[in-house]
């Protein structure tokens, strides 16, 4: 499957508002009701949502137009250290530096990311066949 900018959108929309929230909701009532982590997640969506048109310029030089999944894999890494980074020198709205250490950040961000990743390569080309055969787009 080739994903389309608007299939790429749609994709990381249901995945981390369905599998992002559920991984999130642990670390949410382990952290005594802290709503940190979904607006973490709100902001990973976001700017990965700029990330995915980069992608997809860059996808269009590949001879095949797709993007494997190890490629995948470095962008997984790359948003994760990008937002790491971004989260430890700006101080981002609804995000207080001091109530997630980057430990914590980084198992809630590898979980989420790993599990999206598996459901992506997996869960959603079972349950969403139109998924796959329109470039990512499930609506």
């Amino acid at each position: 499957m080739t994903p389309t900018l608007f299939g790429r959108w749609q994709t990381r929309i249901l995945l981390f508002a369905v599998v992002g929230s559920l991984i999130s909701l642990p670390f949410f009532v382990f952290s005594g009701a802290n709503p940190v982590f979904f607006v973490v997640l709100i902001y990973i969506a976001a700017f990965g949502m700029v990330w995915d048109s980069l992608y997809n310029y860059l996808q269009q030089y590949r001879w095949d137009h797709d993007w494997p999944a190890a490629l995948q894999l470095i962008a997984g890494i790359w948003e994760g250290l990008f937002f790491g980074i971004l989260f430890n020198l700006i101080p981002l709205p609804g995000v207080p530096q001091d109530e997630i250490s980057v430990g914590v950040y980084i198992v809630h961000y590898s979980l989420v990311w790993v599990v999206m990743f598996t459901v992506s390569q997996t869960v959603m080309r079972i349950f969403f066949p139109r998924w796959r055969f329109f470039g990512g787009q499930w609506l």
